[in-house]
């Protein structure tokens, strides 16, 4: 069996892969996301200019009120970031999982983001 230090090495490694080839700009941010074991954070990211345009995590008050398992809570995140990027008229963003499989959290999350309007 593998050992923590060993993951977290290939999915640094995977990541980079990822990072090489994906970029957010200010007409299309990077949607960037972060898994930790417990809580779930989305970010849209302006490489270009070096600045965060916009931030959500299954912490927020009102994500952790209507908590319930990760994966819903998965799914709220990618609604709201969703929504709120729609309010600041961003429709098309460039995804980045973060070195995660796309399943999962990271799947919903996406999903949910997609269904409310982003396009990616």
């Amino acid at each position: 069996m593998a050992n923590t230090a060993d993951i977290r090495i290939a999915r640094k490694s995977r990541h980079g892969r990822v990072r090489k080839k994906v970029s957010g700009t200010e007409a299309r941010p990077r949607l960037c996301v972060y898994r930790s074991l417990k809580y779930i954070y989305a970010q849209l990211l302006d490489d270009s200019a070096g600045y965060t345009v916009l931030s959500v995590s299954s912490l927020n008050p009102e994500i952790k009120a209507r908590s319930g398992s990760k994966t819903e809570d998965a799914k709220i995140v990618g609604e709201t970031i969703g929504k709120k990027a729609r309010e600041k008229g961003i429709e098309q963003v460039v995804f980045d999982r973060g070195g995660h499989k796309y399943h999962g959290r990271v799947k919903a999350l996406a999903d949910a983001a997609r269904e409310t309007g982003l396009k990616f």
